[in-house]
């Protein structure tokens, strides 16, 4: 800022007479334009203002019902799924120890002992996380009971970010396409599964899975990228053995 507007000063010249009226003219006419902008909009927020607050009112009372939803019926649905579930879970996971394995699979499926079994968790209690886990134990039970459709279906269903139960769903859909002579499907989500989340269990199980399928479609080049990373990234894995013999197959053939 220059020097003459400073407070006290006094201007020397007419050429610093006009620039400090210029000055002071442009300041008024700011102010005048701001207070004119406030002035416009108290008056809209006057003429609006029953409108304002009825928009305010529905705000508020939308917050208030969703914090109520999720207070006194998500929350205890939730709660009732889970508990619901817990007969179920247990004949799954008895099944997969191989005591019985398909009649538990079902009774996973279907329910036993007056409880529900996971496709009653899904018809019954849909939307909720519960219902959203019991596609998942659904989906794996069809895959080991060799209905691959309808594995495929709910495990299709199923979404979660969980680092071990998202690629292991994907893989499982990767099995069920397997099963039924889709190898391109089944390359498709083998792929999906091990890029799902990086791990010394599941990400070498896939990419061992997603060599042996590309192998068979001819697409040796991927298969050999696959296979060499099981090499290169998990050596020490239960697939490694297995991804050195076929690497040499692959490196033969090609």
């Amino acid at each position: 800022m220059a020097t003459y507007n400073k407070r006290g000063y006094k201007p020397k010249t007419q050429k610093e007479k006009v620039e400090i009226v210029e000055e002071e003219s442009t300041t008024a006419e700011v102010f005048n334009s701001l207070d004119e902008g406030a002035s416009k909009a108290e008056e809209w927020a006057v003429r609006n203002q029953k409108y304002i607050i009825g928009a305010v009112a529905i705000i508020a009372l939308i917050v208030l019902a969703v914090m109520a939803y999720n207070k006194f019926v998500a929350e205890p649905k939730e709660k009732d799924a889970m508990n619901e579930m817990y007969t179920a879970k247990k004949y799954f996971n008895d099944a997969v120890s191989g005591v019985s394995s398909d009649s538990l699979y079902q009774m996973s499926l279907d329910g036993g002992e007056g409880k529900y079994g996971m496709l009653d968790i899904i018809n019954n209690y849909g939307g909720t996380p519960a219902a959203n886990l019991a596609n998942y134990y659904a989906g794996m039970a069809y895959l080991n009971l060799k209905n691959y459709e309808k594995a495929i279906s709910h495990l299709d269903d199923f979404s979660s970010d969980d680092k071990m139960l998202n690629p292991i769903a994907k893989g499982g859909i990767g099995d069920a396409f397997v099963q039924l002579n889709q190898s391109d499907k089944a390359l498709e989500y083998y792929e999906k599964a091990f890029q799902a989340n990086v791990n010394d269990y599941t990400t070498p199980l896939y990419l061992l899975k997603a060599a042996k399928v590309a192998i068979s479609l001819g697409d040796n080049s991927k298969a050999l990228g696959f296979l060499e990373r099981i090499q290169s990234e998990f050596s020490t894995s239960n697939e490694m053995k297995d991804a050195e013999i076929l690497i040499g197959k692959v490196e033969a053939s090609l």
